[in-house]
């Protein structure tokens, strides 16, 4: 998000309203609409916008129905929901904040008190996302942490499930990490990884895939929609975008410059199972790959 600009949805069954909204924001913000609830939660899960207008009186699934739903989804579940309403009784109120929404927005709307209320609560949205993403990220490496990893690999489970496609997972661990920073020091060895990390980050072509540091010298990459060969391909390379920094280990016994061994995972049928599976299945690979010789991927 912008942080003059925000996109927002929404959400309303009167055309004249989702007209008059979009007229009075659409010079500070990108404007998306929604006739119906669910439209809205299609295009929420499809645009992640910055902030939602939604109606709470529509035919089919209500706005309460509706904020439950986006807020019990984890791609949707942050994005903050200001209810539109002529209601104005304190049980609506209670129903809609206990639905997830954070404030309302009573019709016939004032364009100036909507602006306002808008802007505020985009600015307030922007500085959360910068807390958050800090609370997220590994503070060496500048990679996601082990939260944001734990929360992408449910996420994307749940929309493989649903989708059907390919799910991967690329688990890695540098080679002998210990003896490099017995042999060259923590200081050198915190430079060391913040190489791979590079290396791991760089090996990524696409938006929805995600590197992180797992934990101490264990990287991990999410790579969804991707099947086994794909999925080896961004390990190999991986692999030979660290090769290519020629980093030097005089105490590796998997080569003379510092490696990674990597294990890799696919599952395509996600019925029945869990999310720790495929991990496991990577960690599995990664063995092999060790008792391999190191220095290679292994699926």
């Amino acid at each position: 998000m912008s942080a003059l600009r925000g996109r927002v949805l929404v959400v309303d069954d009167s055309r004249t309203v989702r007209g008059v909204l979009t007229s009075i924001l659409s010079q500070e913000h990108e404007i998306i609409t929604a006739a119906n609830g669910e439209e809205a939660l299609r295009i929420a899960q499809a645009e992640q916008p910055d902030l939602i207008l939604l109606d709470i009186i529509m035919p089919g699934l209500d706005g309460y129905a509706v904020c439950a739903r986006l807020k019990s989804d984890p791609r949707t579940e942050e994005i903050p929901v200001l209810f539109l309403t002529g209601l104005s009784g304190d049980e609506d109120e209670a129903l809609g904040l206990e639905a997830g929404g954070i404030d309302f927005i009573l019709k016939p709307v004032r364009p100036l008190a909507v602006a306002a209320r808008v802007r505020n609560h985009l600015e307030l949205k922007r500085v959360r996302d910068q807390l958050r993403d800090l609370s997220l990220l590994d503070g060496l490496t500048g990679l996601a942490n082990r939260r944001r990893f734990d929360r992408q690999l449910e996420a994307e489970w749940q929309r493989a499930r649903r989708s059907g496609e390919p799910l991967s997972l690329i688990l890695g661990d540098v080679d002998f990490f210990k003896r490099y920073n017995d042999h060259y020091g923590h200081a050198q060895g915190d430079e060391c990884l913040k190489a791979v990390a590079r290396a791991f980050q760089e090996a990524l072509h696409r938006p929805a895939d995600l590197a992180a540091r797992y934990g101490g010298e264990e990287f991990v990459c999410i790579l969804p929609e991707t099947d086994a060969i794909g999925a080896m391909q961004v390990a190999e390379r991986i692999r030979l975008l660290l090769k290519a920094r020629q980093i030097p280990h005089a105490q590796s016994e998997a080569a003379p410059i510092v490696s990674v061994s990597l294990g890799v995972a696919t599952f395509t049928a996600l019925e029945n199972r869990k999310p720790e599976e495929l991990l496991q299945k990577a960690d599995a690979h990664l063995y092999e790959a060790k008792k391999a010789g190191r220095n290679r991927a292994w699926a």
